[in-house]
């Protein structure tokens, strides 16, 4: 399916630091229960995601990630999730996190 760019821009994708990560064992699939500061504009949002394979909580602490800020808040299990975190997966097909190479401001909408 082919979009365009005016499509492409309807998706809000910003960087975020994780500033609290915990475990999920109540998930029907392993999961981190994730606290993602998205900077002034934006603030922090809660997600949960199946990251057990590659990542810790405590891992995880202070990483940057990518996030699509604007889909609407979906409730995951117990957790209300407000954000999706993205990543890609590994041989295994184990999710591995997008983030960018370098530190950048929190809330920096990829182009």
């Amino acid at each position: 399916m082919t979009i365009t760019y005016d499509d492409f821009q309807k998706v809000d994708i910003r960087v975020g630091r994780v500033v609290r990560a915990e475990p999920y064992p109540e998930a029907r699939k392993p999961a981190i229960k994730l606290w993602v500061d998205f900077g002034p504009e934006i603030g922090e949002k809660r997600s949960s995601a199946q990251l057990t394979r590659n990542y810790t909580p405590e891992g995880l602490l202070g990483r940057l990630v990518m996030g699509v800020v604007n889909f609407p808040p979906r409730q995951i299990g117990k957790v209300m999730s407000e954000v999706l975190v993205l990543g890609v997966p590994d041989a295994e097909g184990e999710v591995v996190l997008l983030a960018p190479d370098q530190d950048v401001p929190l809330g920096g909408r990829m182009f």
